[in-house]
């Protein structure tokens, strides 16, 4: 009703001010302000009687239901603009079995501005995460600009962190470890540092990667005696020394442990994807498939890190009907289940997380068929028989069919 008589006010006020212009072609204004006019009211109307987005409110507590704890998604919520598709995709992930999620928390969103914090977005992350009783992996990574290089011609991205600002990265890595303790315990130091894009377009460093592990890992457990420092997961890849686009995996990991890598970082995360390939394949040192992963510990072992777990924080197929190193849906649904079960056997291992779980927004090309929910919430057969595993509903060979041979 207040709308109506300030939609009415607002009529009247207009016309006594047309009437003192009528001598300007009085007709025209007189009929061009009604229809104005109208306008406004209709507008006024249609917007207070829209529904208002969904009021995220904070449930009693929950517990993730799981017979396999080491299931685990990569969100991507830190660019959900509405607070209640937070709380919606982790109830889907609750709902699905998976109590670890890895969400990457960047340094540039959260310090845009030198020692100006804004917590807002990694808080109501956190806030939701707990509670639905969901443990958070965090990725940290993306240099804010006041903390890259600033001279006249020099070329800088988001993954430039010159060894002027480690100092600065630190802090803000111990900042967030000591806000979070107890509820992110978890902290990976960069990502796949291996590819050039990923390390500011550089030829890529594993001893200055190893400097930044140095003077990251003390101030973290500083800030959070129990926090686990993971080393950054690799790019699986087989560029050779040299060259300009990245380092092979297995070369890079060795470089670290060569540099002194094994005392800066309590955990190894990895990323290892299966492209075309079953998750049954044994691994090569020259094909890139899901069991990789081996082929990383093997490094980890020969350097005498055998007491040091690995999380797979990636990996994945693609059921895309357009990407030449895709699979069909089936065998995605079969490869990953079976890779699941491979991942319950390895007592180094701590989780297996699949990318990704749900996007914000939909890129339009082949990687929105790596997801487990369609970006209007839409759980795809994917979702149904990860969880079918992780929570232990059925059998899951009773409701899929096997993956077609070839």
């Amino acid at each position: 009703m207040r709308l109506y008589y300030l939609a009415k006010g607002s009529f009247a006020l207009l016309i006594r001010v047309i009437d003192r212009l009528s001598h300007i072609k009085p007709a025209i204004i007189r009929c061009a302000a009604a229809w104005i006019v109208r306008a406004v009211i209709a507008y006024t109307l249609l917007t207070a009687i829209i529904p208002a987005p969904p009021r995220p409110l904070l449930d009693i507590p929950h517990t993730v239901e799981t017979q396999h704890p080491h299931v685990c998604v990569h969100t991507r919520l830190i660019d959900e603009v509405d607070e209640w598709k937070i709380q919606r995709t982790l109830v889907a992930v609750r709902e699905m079995g998976a109590p670890t999620i890895v969400e990457f928390f960047p340094w540039a969103y959260i310090e845009s501005n030198h020692d100006q914090y804004d917590w807002v977005n990694a808080d109501r992350i956190v806030r939701h995460a707990r509670n639905q009783g969901i443990r958070i992996i965090a990725r940290m990574g993306l240099v804010p600009a006041w903390a890259r290089p600033q001279r006249e011609g020099e070329f800088t991205t988001l993954n430039t962190l010159p060894p002027a600002a480690y100092n600065e990265f630190t802090q803000f890595i111990a900042d967030f470890a000591a806000r979070y303790a107890g509820v992110i315990d978890h902290i990976i130091i960069w990502n796949e540092p291996n590819l050039a894009f990923e390390w500011g377009y550089q030829f890529v460093n594993p001893a200055g990667y190893v400097d930044l592990l140095r003077v990251v890992y003390s101030a973290a457990h500083a800030a959070n005696p129990n926090v686990i420092v993971l080393a950054a997961p690799l790019a699986p890849t087989l560029e050779p020394p040299g060259s300009p686009n990245g380092l092979n995996d297995l070369l890079y990991l060795e470089a670290i442990y060569q540099a002194g890598a094994a005392n800066y970082f309590d955990a190894l995360a990895v990323h290892t994807y299966g492209f075309e390939h079953p998750a049954d394949q044994l691994p090569a040192p020259d094909a890139l498939n899901f069991r990789r992963a081996e082929l990383l510990r093997d490094i980890m072992m020969r350097y005498n890190d055998a007491d040091t777990h690995v999380y797979i924080t990636e990996t994945g197929w693609n059921d895309s009907p357009r990407w030449s190193r895709a699979v069909t849906p089936s065998q995605r649904i079969a490869y990953t289940i079976d890779a699941l079960e491979w991942a319950a056997d390895q007592n180094w291992l701590e989780t297996l997380c699949l990318w990704v779980f749900r996007t914000p927004a939909p890129t339009f090309n082949y990687t929105d068929y790596f997801t487990l929910i369609s970006v209007d919430f839409q759980r795809k057969p994917i979702y149904y028989a990860v969880q079918n595993y992780a929570r232990g509903i059925s059998q899951v060979e009773d409701l899929w069919l096997p993956a077609p041979n070839g």
